[in-house]
C-alpha cells in the first residue's frame, strides 16, 4: 500500500537492494551488501508466505481453500496474523474481514487483474460459522476465498527483517510498497505521499526503530471509485477516508491499523490490546486530517 516514501540514506546504511515481489516494489537498505545466502533466504521467506496467502497463484493455500473446504496447521506467525484480524474485525464491527476475496474478485481485482467488475458489489460472508482461525490452525466449513491484504504485507516485512537480523543484518530498513520497518538506531525522515498526486508529499514523519504503514484509495484503484479497501458488509470501496498512515512496533500492526482507520476511529482501534501503542494520521475525502498518539514530524497545509 504505497504512501510512505523510502528515505534517502547516506553513510553506513547505504547499500540498497530493490526488486519486485508479491505484486509490489521492495527496497532493502543495509550496512553491507547482502551475501548470496541471505538474499536466497529473503527470497525463500517471501516465496513461502506467497504460497500460503496469495490470491494470484493457483498453487497457494488460499487458492486451494477457495476450491475446497479444509483445515490446516500454519506456521506459528499465522497466529499473530489471526489475532490482528480478529481485533480489526471486532473494532470495525466486522467491516474488516479476511473473507473479502470474492468481493474483490467481483469488482475486478482478481487473479487475472481483469479490473472489470463482473457484477454488483458482493458482501463478504460472515466470519462466524464459516472460518475457524484460532492460533496457527485455520479451518473452513465451505469453499472461501481469503484475502489478508489488510495486514499480511506488513507481516511479511517483519518476517523479512527477521531473516536479516538472524543473518547479522540487524540495522536495516525493509520497505514493501510503503509498508516499512526501520531498524537504524537513529531517526530517519519518511515522506507521506499525497493521496491524489504521487509526485507530492503531504507531510514528513521522523521515525526511529519502528514500523510505518500506509493505506490509500489512490493505489490499487481502477474504474470509477473502485479500489482495494472494501467494506466487508457491502463489498463496496470505502469513500470517506482517502489515506492513512500508522506507526507501531511491528509492520503487521501498523499495516492492520492503517487499514482499520478506513472504518473505525483511532480510539476504537486502540481498545484492542494487540493493536494498542500505535500512532496515526488519516485524511478524509473532505480534506480534514486527524492525528492520534505521539508523532514527530510535520503535515503540510
Amino acid at each position: 500500500m504505497p504512501g510512505a516514501g523510502f528515505p534517502r540514506l547516506s553513510g553506513e546504511l547505504s547499500h540498497e537492494l530493490s526488486f519486485e515481489a508479491v505484486g509490489t516494489r521492495w527496497c532493502i537498505a543495509t550496512e553491507d551488501p547482502l551475501d548470496a545466502a541471505t538474499r536466497a533466504a529473503v527470497d525463500g521467506c517471501i516465496e513461502d508466505y506467497s504460497l500460503l496467502w496469495s490470491r494470484f497463484r493457483a498453487d497457494s493455500l488460499v487458492a486451494r481453500l477457495a476450491r475446497q473446504a479444509g483445515a490446516c496447521r500454519l506456521p506459528q506467525h499465522a497466529a499473530d496474523l489471526a489475532a490482528v484480524y480478529a481485533a480489526l474485525h471486532r473494532a470495525t464491527g466486522g467491516r474488516v474481514s479476511p473473507l473479502v476475496g470474492a468481493s474483490l474478485e467481483r469488482l475486478g481485482y482478481d487473479a487475472h487483474y481483469s479490473l472489470v467488475p463482473s457484477g454488483p458489489p458482493l458482501p463478504a460472508p460472515a466470519w462466524d460459522g464459516r472460518l475457524d482461525w484460532s492460533g496457527p490452525v485455520l479451518a473452513t466449513s465451505a469453499p472461501l476465498l481469503l484475502d489478508v491484504g489488510a495486514a499480511g504485507k506488513g507481516q511479511l516485512v517483519d518476517l523479512v527483517a527477521g531473516v536479516l537480523r538472524e543473518r547479522g543484518y540487524g540495522r536495516c530498513i525493509v520497505d514493501a510498497g510503503g509498508d516499512m520497518l526501520i531498524r537504524t538506531g537513529e531517526p530517519v525522515r519518511v515522506a507521506l505521499e499525497h493521496p491524489y498526486d504521487s509526485s507530492r508529499a503531504v507531510g514528513v514523519l521522523e521515525l526511529a526503530d519502528q514500523a510505518v504503514a500506509a493505506s490509500a484509495a489512490n493505489r490499487r484503484a481502477w474504474g470509477d471509485g473502485l479500489h482495494h479497501v472494501l467494506d466487508a458488509h457491502t463489498g463496496q470501496a470505502v469513500e470517506t477516508v482517502v489515506a492513512s498512515w500508522a506507526t507501531a512496533a511491528s509492520a503487521l500492526v501498523a499495516d492492520g491499523v492503517a487499514t482499520g482507520l478506513f472504518f473505525a476511529s483511532p480510539a476504537e482501534l486502540a481498545q484492542e490490546p494487540c493493536l494498542s501503542g500505535f500512532s496515526c494520521v488519516r485524511i478524509f475525502s473532505d480534506g480534514r486530517a486527524e492525528y492520534w498518539g505521539t508523532l514527530k514530524g510535520e503535515l503540510f497545509a
